[in-house]
């Protein structure tokens, strides 16, 4: 039997559909002028807001800094069989003979803790008491690109989002006319933007580049054009017009937002990296003037502007673009000793200023390589090979035990053998740091749920004060 519907019956039922249908334009109209980058609640309280990390691009020797390993002195120059990932790599032969090689640099006890370190960085052990080692750190891949890539997007070959994009997806940003993360002199190689990148992330969680990998640090400034409001008041809303005709458009949302950015940029960053203001005093504690620390240490004063000013991620690249990375030394170990004299001021001056001025508290300061390298010569030469079995990261700052040590690796420093912590424990315990629980930053993509320690990765609360 055919039912007939008359005009007031058929408006009294679907009304409550024609508010719905509003309700979702709104909602999608809300969705497209919605700032991705506004600050997020994180998963617990944290107990930092953000991160400067200090990439030791090619590989520090662990053996040579912060590693001491007495035996190393004892056999130096004896032929014996180590079995690690280059070894393997390399030739497949596990029973390869290689000569043993003490540290180029004397070992002491330093601080009130009597830590151990080298004289490769005489002014950072001058901090010695603020740092908490790592001293089992392992890691995959065997290659500068592979363990460039682990170190920063938890894989060695898959396109994966950077830790500095998982942190501004997860927290969101502190300044709106900042980006949230900045890679100041990233290298062009091994992994190149992939290193700073999104992946599958939205396109607006991308690190800011500023200089590059051997650059001079002027190459980081900006100069602020001084234009008016208006071009941008206009641009904003023909941005917003055109994200309510394509809703979840992420790609055309991004390129709205990185516009946008580059606009407030012009009017802010420019004074945020101004160092002129800086007093001669701070100046010359990052080394600032003088050879050969001043590129390194003017972008490690940008770094503590930076997080002034509420960026959550910055990444400091010592390096080069090179085939072969700064502290990659296979065949002259020595050249450690310049690198050293470039970072070391700087980094100690960092952690002094960060102190200083009430930050240390709340921002996490990572040191660290790829990898370490190896306790004999390369092919017998006055090298050290790459180390992924084994190496040496501090970190101080943002609830981090201070003035200890953890873990070991065996008696000659080649292999972690005790309280082993995985890049991934890294990754995951820095996250709990700023109150990310890295198993709930999640972002789904393909089918399945992505997260920057992929199935792996634990809190090493070891570390945590």
């Amino acid at each position: 039997m055919l039912h007939t519907l008359s005009r007031r019956d058929w408006l009294s039922r679907t009304g409550c559909g024609f508010g719905a249908l509003a309700l979702a334009g709104l909602t999608t109209a809300d969705a497209a002028t919605a700032d991705p980058l506004a600050p997020k609640a994180p998963h617990f309280p944290p107990k930092a807001k953000r991160v400067i990390f200090l990439f030791m691009q090619g590989g520090v020797s662990h053996v040579d800094s912060y590693d001491y390993k007495p035996l190393l002195v004892k056999e130096d120059g004896k032929q014996l069989s180590f079995e690690d990932a280059r070894i393997k790599a390399n030739t497949g032969n596990r029973a390869s003979s290689h000569r043993v090689m003490k540290p180029l640099w004397k070992f002491a006890q330093r601080g009130q803790t009597g830590r151990w370190a080298s004289d490769l960085f005489p002014t950072i052990n001058t901090q010695i008491d603020n740092l908490g080692f790592v001293h089992s750190l392992h890691t995959e891949g065997v290659a500068h690109g592979p363990a460039t890539l682990f170190l920063h997007c938890g894989s060695t070959s898959f396109v994966r989002p950077s830790m500095g994009s998982w942190v501004l997806y997860g927290l969101g940003s502190e300044n709106k006319n900042l980006p949230g993360f900045v890679s100041i002199a990233p290298s062009v190689g091994n992994g190149g933007a992939r290193n700073y990148g999104t992946a599958f992330l939205p396109a607006v969680y991308q690190g800011t580049a500023l200089g590059r990998a051997g650059g001079p640090a002027s190459d980081v400034a900006l100069r602020n054009v001084g234009a008016t409001n208006a071009p941008f008041d206009l641009l904003r809303e023909l941005h917003a017009e055109q994200l309510k005709r394509t809703p979840g458009d992420t790609e055309l949302e991004a390129v709205a937002n990185s516009y946008e950015l580059a606009w407030r940029m012009q009017q802010n960053a420019p004074d945020v990296l101004d160092l002129s203001k800086e007093t001669k005093e701070t100046k010359a504690l990052y080394g600032i003037d003088e050879k050969p620390t001043d590129t390194f240490g003017r972008e490690c004063l940008m770094a503590r502007r930076l997080c002034e000013a509420g960026v959550r991620f910055v990444q400091v690249t010592y390096g080069d673009n090179s085939a072969n990375p700064a502290w990659d030394q296979h065949s002259n170990l020595p050249k450690h000793g310049e690198h050293a004299k470039a970072v070391d001021k700087p980094i100690a001056g960092l952690i002094e200023d960060l102190n200083r001025r009430g930050l240390l508290k709340d921002t996490i300061v990572w040191w660290g390589g790829e990898f370490g390298r190896t306790p004999y010569a390369e092919k017998n030469g006055t090298g050290r090979d790459h180390n992924p079995g084994g190496f040496t990261v501090w970190l101080t700052g943002g609830g981090f035990k201070t003035g200890t040590a953890f873990g070991a690796t065996d008696e000659f420093g080649s292999l972690a053998v005790q309280d082993k912590v995985h890049m991934h424990d890294l990754h995951a315990t820095i996250l709990h740091q700023l109150g990310l629980d890295h198993e709930r930053l999640t972002f789904r993509y393909a089918g399945r749920n992505f997260r920057l320690t992929d199935v792996h990765g634990r809190v090493v609360k070891e570390l945590l004060a």
